[in-house]
């Protein structure tokens, strides 16, 4: 087999490709000597009698590749109307329907597609044909019998554990979990003494002692003076009497005020007292 170099790149780019991104359900696998000698892998489409089954198909190609297709066979027992007991494929695009511009991919998917829908009109293995047009649920259980003898795994093959395109060509990925850091200890924060705020409305106490109060004047309306005074009197035998003083000269102290000794300066000095209290009780209610 010798193929040239442009279409030995064109392999390798499909391959690595088919290898990052694989359509759902379908996986590629090659040898460590030979990148040529390839394998895919095809899961069983859901609802058909080959779910749960993995089936490998082989790939060959010739120097006639990509004008003329690859050889390729089921290498994995199947009992389906399209495939020969041998393994052979008998599929249009592999035949009359092949493109140069078709590659790997493209085939693995028709494979698949033939999985789930069989033409048992170009049947290769005629048993499974004639079983299908006559009693479908025999040919399913005949299916499902097969693939769970040669094709299920009790292990899912390691080689879908990669992520898959899903069927908008956007590729799903598979989520791992990330290790969880080691918590670092963190030491406690600091005792931090916030100073309260002092309100600028509310005034301050003054330390100064308040000035003392001071007493209240007594006016002259509120002065009650004395109803009598009283001063020392020489009499004329000698000895001495005390008799009254005026109210004026009531609130006059010192040697200078003189006293009159007279019936009428009494009567004058009680009336002016009477009416200083009048004047006094007066000033008290206004007050």
């Amino acid at each position: 087999m010798s193929l040239t170099p442009a279409t030995m790149r064109r392999l390798m780019r499909e391959i690595t490709e088919l290898k990052n991104n694989p359509p759902e359900g379908i996986r590629v696998v090659t040898s460590e000597e030979n990148m040529l000698d390839l394998t895919g892998i095809v899961e069983g489409p859901e609802q058909t009698p080959y779910a749960g089954g993995y089936f490998k198909v082989r790939f060959q190609f010739t120097h006639e590749f990509p004008t003329a297709p690859p050889k390729c066979w089921f290498a994995t027992k199947i009992f389906h109307p399209n495939v020969s007991s041998a393994g052979e494929i008998c599929v249009n695009t592999l035949k009359k329907d092949w493109q140069s511009s078709y590659g790997i991919g493209h085939i693995l998917v028709t494979i698949k597609c033939l999985l789930i829908y069989p033409n048992p009109e170009s049947a290769l293995d005629e048993e499974a044909g004639k079983l299908l047009l006559e009693d479908y649920d025999a040919y399913c259980s005949r299916a499902k019998l097969i693939t769970s003898v040669h094709a299920a795994p009790r292990i899912r093959p390691p080689e879908f554990q990669t992520p898959s395109t899903d069927k908008e060509g956007e590729s799903s990925t598979i989520s791992i979990p990330a290790p969880l850091p080691t918590p670092a200890v963190v030491p406690p924060p600091p005792h931090i003494t916030l100073p309260v705020p002092t309100s600028a409305s509310s005034p301050r106490k003054s330390m100064s002692p308040s000035p003392p109060s001071q007493p209240l004047q007594s006016s002259p309306a509120n002065t009650l003076s004395s109803s009598l005074s009283t001063s020392t009197v020489s009499s004329k035998d000698g000895k001495e009497r005390l008799s009254p003083l005026g109210t004026a000269n009531s609130n006059v102290a010192g040697p200078a005020a003189s006293a009159v000794p007279t019936t009428k300066a009494v009567k004058r000095s009680a009336a002016s007292a009477g009416s200083g209290i009048e004047k006094r009780k007066k000033a008290l209610k206004r007050l």
